[in-house]
């Protein structure tokens, strides 16, 4: 037995099978079928590989490098600085131009402030005090100004009044103005130089038209037909997203500018351009709301002639701009295209799936597209069991014939009497001989007649 196993085995090495295939002529099934060949086909070829271009290999790892420059100048006359002409110098923080830049747009100047002591501002809640005990000395100021020195300072015959702190004096007192002081900002123009670089494809770009004429940046202004001039108008890039240049100007907001380069680097370098998006990233709430806004403090120092030190505090609001890139770079490889063309031949293979199921299941005749599609196969003992019902068939047989010449006999009397009967069939002969036992070789062809 482990013999003829091992023997089997090594016969079954050199077999080649091959699948079955039914074709069912429905034109239902049929039409749904080349129906879900075609969508499969249109998805991959129009969606995986035309939209997604999934037969490229591509690189999301962005090295980029931005500097900004704000040009422009406006007059003001107040009467905390007089008159005044302001230029970029003194409106933008950091001058050194990076991918943040602030843009002051209005002031709250408190100017000779000194460091001695004064009275704390009332709008401080933790500097109210009734009695001097109220104020420890030496102690700070929640959310104030300075530190207490031990005397509550009261007007008039009134019983609340404030602590008294050493701090640069006067303290801060006004609130925000109601007009822009620099609302003639919304024609500055900022300059933004980006350059990009993909490591994976060595390529590189820059956003600015590569030209040798100089004058080209001083008179160019960025549009959507003129790409390769990063100049915009400040005025321009709030409108873009909605919003009022003067009505951000007095109590300042966030503003984000996006640069995105989406390149196909199976086309020509030129085709490669940066496409820019604006957004205004600050939460936008009423204008009474203390969320509201974008501002910070900042001071100018200077002495007098007899050496004391005093300062000019400024409280600047304005708009914050932050420069944001990315983006992505493609280019042909084989190896994604293979894997999406064989996701593609997988899917073929579902379509052919799914219409089983209709076909086996679903419509009126399942059960004879059924039974076309799957035989029955039987094992040794089944086979075993016809052979020894063909063994008894084969000694019926032989009965049989021990008593056929008597019928022969019968049917000769009955025709010379003139009756024409049919005779009496002949019996298959079986192609087992001797005492009717079955060989292994012919159960084994009987197996392979049946599968």
């Amino acid at each position: 037995m482990g013999q003829a196993g091992c023997k089997g085995l090594y016969q079954s090495l050199f077999d080649y099978k091959t699948e079955k295939y039914v074709i069912a002529k429905n034109k239902k099934v049929g039409l749904l079928y080349r129906l879900l060949q075609v969508s499969i086909l249109t998805y991959l070829v129009v969606w995986v590989f035309l939209v997604k271009k999934c037969y490229q290999d591509t690189d999301t790892s962005l090295q980029s490098s931005i500097i900004t420059k704000v040009k422009g100048v406006t007059f003001t006359n107040t009467s905390e600085l007089g008159e005044r002409l302001w230029d970029v110098a003194d409106y933008v923080i950091p001058p050194q131009g990076e991918n943040v830049f602030f843009v002051i747009t209005n002031l709250v100047v408190t100017p000779n402030q000194r460091q001695e002591t004064c009275a704390e501002s009332a709008s401080v809640p933790d500097a109210l005090c009734y009695e001097d005990s109220d104020c420890p000395p030496g102690e700070p100021v929640v959310a104030g100004n300075g530190v207490r020195t031990g005397r509550c300072l009261q007007e008039g015959s009134a019983q609340k009044g404030t602590c008294e702190i050493f701090a640069w004096c006067p303290v801060e007192t006004r609130s925000r103005p109601t007009k822009p002081l620099l609302g003639e900002a919304k024609d500055f123009t900022v300059y933004i130089k980006n350059f990009i670089r993909f490591p994976k494809f060595n390529f590189s770009k820059t956003n600015v038209l590569d030209t040798t004429d100089r004058t080209f940046l001083k008179s160019c202004k960025f549009s959507p037909e003129n790409p390769y001039c990063p100049i915009f108008r400040l005025g321009s890039v709030v409108s873009w997203t909605g919003s009022n240049f003067q009505e951000i100007a007095v109590q300042g907001g966030v503003i984000g500018i996006q640069i995105e380069w989406d390149c196909d680097l199976d086309k020509a370098p030129s085709e490669c351009y940066p496409r820019y998006y604006f957004n205004r990233l600050d939460n936008r709430f009423s204008g009474n709301s203390i969320s509201s806004g974008y501002n910070f403090r900042f001071a100018k120092y200077y002495r007098d002639a007899a050496g004391v030190e005093f300062r000019t505090l400024f409280k600047a609001y304005g708009i914050r701009f932050d420069v944001m890139v990315n983006g992505k770079a493609g280019k042909f490889n084989i190896i994604p295209t293979i894997i999406n063309v064989g996701s593609g031949v997988a899917l073929m293979g579902v379509g052919s799936f799914f219409c089983d199921l209709v076909l086996i299941y679903f419509i009126k005749k399942s059960h004879f597209y059924r039974d076309k599609k799957y035989e029955e196969v039987r094992d040794l003992e089944v086979l075993a069991q016809m052979a020894e019902s063909s063994q008894q068939s084969v000694a019926l047989d032989a009965a049989g014939l021990a008593e056929q010449p008597e019928v022969q006999d019968e049917g000769s009397a009955q025709k010379e009497n003139g009756c024409v009967c049919g005779q009496l069939p002949q019996p298959a002969r079986s192609g087992h001989q001797g005492n009717g036992k079955v060989s292994v070789e012919q159960l084994q062809s009987l197996q392979t007649a049946e599968a």
